[in-house]
């Protein structure tokens, strides 16, 4: 039969309990074996002499022939059979046995024609006090093995609930909260004495600000080379038009496009990545939402996609990042999959499927990735990152799948109440993964 054991029966906590069990029991048992030994010993070597000394004493009185103390006799009732058989061979020996019910400690030695001179020495007094002192070393055992209990779980406890906290904040720092450290009470007293949960808290803490600090460069970063690089290409662009016309003058044209394209996506990561983005909230109905931006996408890149609505409802939340975080969503079906491109509203819930070679396992494992395409795509892995980053904002969830019969799933799925608008100065989520587009 299987045994199933309680959920937090593989807690250190739990594990730790369990050793100290299993030592204080262990402990406890050879302490009480050791004392019991060595107390039984003596009461029985202190009973052994005075049946000796008694049986030396009834040996002297049969030999001169006078009478034998009470206790004594010669081949005595009761004696047991070995002790007798012993003292047949010429021997002295002594045996605790049972006497008419009571414990007894018996002296034999031999006599004259193979008769054995016996003596009897009550042991009840004896064996009682073996007794209390083995009832007296279970209860103190078990008193010992549970304070020792109490006081080990209360330590463990004190250990765990750091290192609880310590996985709390590890937590929070990978879903993106930079700013959340453990701050053990140990750290802040440099003069105390460090033990291994202080140190791992303090690394860890070491850790947040380090890449804390290093991804706010990385976003200063991104933000001023965005901006440097809008001046320039504005008069480029400026100065391509007056081109004259011509094939050369279209792939210039193309390119500076595809500049200003790449500029104004990193001026918006960089603003999703600060965190500072607001909501401005409207009503629509989710199916008018999808179908505009269907349009819009046929308008702008003359790829058409078919809009299925199972069931239509009324969302409240930001019209223009939901159609952005469509419409990349859509524009990247188009660029990498294969037609049909399906939008189905069913709900909250809004899906994205083509019916190409599917996600690449990367974005499908771990998110969308920045500037990483694979096998030979285009572009710079930046229109799933905007998605994503307006997703959070919008808090939606957006996650990517492949169908089993073929193609990419992007679903997003809108909160059912409006997200709140975060206080100023406040991060709406980091946008740490980006993705093929």
């Amino acid at each position: 039969m299987r045994i199933v054991l309680p959920r937090w029966s593989g807690t250190l906590a739990a594990k730790a309990a369990a050793f100290i069990a299993v030592m204080c029991c262990a402990l406890a048992a050879l302490l009480g074996v050791l004392v019991h030994v060595s107390v039984t010993d003596q009461t029985v070597g202190q009973a052994r002499t005075l049946a000796l000394s008694r049986l030396r004493d009834a040996t002297s009185a049969f030999e001169s022939g006078d009478t034998l103390l009470p206790g004594a006799g010669v081949d005595p009732r009761g004696l047991p059979e070995s002790l007798r058989r012993l003292a047949s061979s010429g021997q002295r020996g002594t045996m605790v046995a049972q006497h008419h019910g009571r414990p007894t400690m018996w002296a034999a030695g031999p006599a004259d024609h193979g008769r054995v001179l016996a003596v009897a020495v009550d042991y009840e007094q004896q064996a009682h006090t073996i007794a209390a002192l083995d009832q007296s070393i279970l209860w103190s055992s078990g008193l010992a093995i549970g304070a020792t209990l109490v006081v080990g779980a209360f330590a463990v406890t004190r250990v765990t609930r750091r290192l609880h906290a310590t996985a709390q904040v590890a937590r929070r720092i990978s879903a993106g909260d930079l700013d959340a450290r453990v701050k053990d009470p140990l750290t802040k007293d440099r003069t105390r004495p460090q033990d291994e949960v202080a140190s791992v808290a303090a690394a860890l803490d070491s850790m947040a600000a380090s890449l804390q600090r290093k991804l706010q460069a990385e976003q200063r970063f991104t933000a001023d080379v965005a901006h440097e690089l809008r001046t320039p290409l504005t008069g480029l662009h400026a100065a391509a038009e007056l081109l004259p016309p011509g094939r050369p003058t279209e792939l210039v044209r193309d390119r500076v496009a595809a500049l200003r394209t790449l500029t104004e996506h990193l001026l918006e990561i960089s603003r999703l990545d600060t965190g500072r983005e607001r909501l401005e909230l409207d009503a629509e109905h989710l199916g008018t939402v999808a179908e505009r931006v269907v349009r819009a996408t046929a308008a702008a890149t003359g790829a058409d996609a078919k809009v299925r609505i199972v069931r239509d409802v009324y969302v409240e939340t930001d019209r223009r990042r939901l159609e952005r975080v469509l419409g990349n969503l859509v524009a990247n079906a188009h660029k990498h999959g294969r037609a049909p491109v399906v939008l189905t509203v069913d709900g909250p819930v809004v899906t994205v499927r083509d019916h190409g070679d599917g996600f690449p396992d990367y974005l499908v494992e771990h998110g969308p990735q920045r500037f990483r395409t694979e096998g030979g795509a285009t572009g710079h892995g930046l229109g799933l990152t905007i998605a994503l980053g307006q997703a959070e904002v919008l808090g939606a969830r957006l996650e990517f799948a492949n169908a089993p019969d073929g193609g990419a799933v992007a679903t997003l799925t809108l909160p059912q109440q409006p997200p709140e608008l975060p206080p100023p100065g406040t991060r709406a989520g980091d946008v740490v993964s980006d993705g093929t587009a």
